[in-house]
């Protein structure tokens, strides 16, 4: 990430590649290959060219505002950074802090149009910002220790907290929405600061968390295996470990053990206590995708579940629909294109391990992100 951010001229590098192409030019999403290709991919051929020379793309002009869920997350990432590597490496903690303070006061608290996500907009079409400007100035706050700089941080967060309590924009913790990670940040660095007189209090952030979580109750109880989450929608997978981390978090801020069943039993149905009997993390359990539309484990790996396989990475998971289109090059994985998923398909709602279907067996680093902390979160609750 710090090579991404150029602190000297304040320019933010957002995307490296392009993922789809058009009538000139070719994306990464539109070849099947394994990474050492591409230097001499196409030979000369113009249409290659982004292939084997990989574009950068700018945010903006140096010094220009960015968009604030890019910055807010960014300074988020290098605030941790700062803390995580006081003790150990003070150097790089302090060029973290200063990458963070100086990403942060770039944020364009004002935004129209589209968020600044991806190249297309349409891979991630993320609407809401105040969650990711909240965690931000969370976590600069907890980098800096007691202070003016920490009181003014913690005031900002409180604020952007506030604004996004009264946004009708809001979804459990996922890619999209770092709410329900913030919230939990900010009250827990509120009650051991002590401060007071914010825009929100912690009773209103526990509240958050409560009511996302009873809604996602709620909507487990029209499913029988108790899933908080629409198998229909999209991204199942990861609400599904959103949801069981913001239970521990409730628990954890509360003292009690009032969500512990269903923060176990959310990740229980993304190992395979679902309707398919499928664990949708790679590696785990006895019965997982096989056929990933990964290019590295469809051509390097293995598509029967035996070593070596992309093992942690969490899927898409059901959605509404399986996608279609091979792509020159793949693996055919399942053989014969079997679906022995099919018999399970109901309630709008679809999955199948097939390397063609990005909408369920695509694998991803946002996806993945949140099961290692739920699972932490299982390990030793309450901590």
């Amino acid at each position: 990430l710090q090579r991404m951010w150029n602190d000297s001229t304040r320019t933010l590098y957002y995307q490296v590649g392009i993922g789809a192409g058009n009538a000139k030019t070719v994306g990464d999403h539109d070849l099947w290959r394994l990474p050492q290709a591409d230097d001499t991919y196409g030979g000369s051929d113009p249409s290659d060219r982004y292939i084997r020379h990989r574009p950068v793309f700018e945010a903006g002009p140096s010094g220009s505002a960015l968009s604030p869920n890019l910055a807010g997350r960014l300074a988020a990432d290098f605030g941790l950074c700062a803390q995580l590597f006081g003790s150990s490496d003070p150097g790089l903690s302090a060029s973290c802090l200063q990458d963070g303070e100086d990403v942060y006061a770039l944020a364009d608290t004002s935004p129209s149009g589209r968020l600044l996500t991806t190249a297309p907009f349409g891979f991630y079409p993320e609407t809401q910002w105040r969650d990711d400007m909240e965690l931000g100035a969370t976590e600069l706050a907890a980098a800096v220790g007691p202070g003016t700089r920490q009181a003014a941080y913690l005031a900002q967060a409180a604020q952007w907290a506030a604004g996004y309590l009264a946004s009708r924009d809001q979804d459990t913790l996922n890619l999209y929405d770092v709410g329900g990670l913030a919230h939990y940040e900010l009250a827990r660095l509120m009650v051991s600061t002590g401060a007071t007189s914010l825009a929100v209090t912690t009773g209103q952030l526990v509240g958050q968390l409560r009511a996302q979580l009873d809604g996602a109750v709620l909507t487990g109880a029209k499913d029988p295996f108790a899933f908080g989450y629409p198998w229909s929608a999209s991204d199942t997978v990861s609400h599904g470990a959103g949801l069981s981390i913001m239970a521990s978090e409730y628990d954890a801020l509360t003292g009690t053990t009032s969500y512990a069943r269903q923060a176990q039993g959310w990740m229980d149905n993304d190992l395979g206590a679902n309707a398919w009997g499928v664990s949708f993390i790679v590696g785990d359990g006895t019965t997982f995708p096989h056929c990933l539309q990964h290019q590295v484990a469809n051509l390097a790996g293995s598509t029967t579940g035996q070593p070596p396989v992309l093992a942690g990475a969490a899927v898409e998971g059901p959605t509404a629909h399986a996608s279609r289109g091979r792509v020159a090059g793949m693996a055919a994985c399942p053989s014969g294109g079997t679906d022995p998923y099919a018999l399970f398909r109901g309630h709008g709602a679809v999955y199948r391990d097939d390397v063609q279907s990005f909408s369920t067996d695509e694998p991803a680093l946002d996806l993945t992100a949140a099961t290692p902390l739920a699972m932490a979160w299982l390990s030793a609750p309450g901590s």
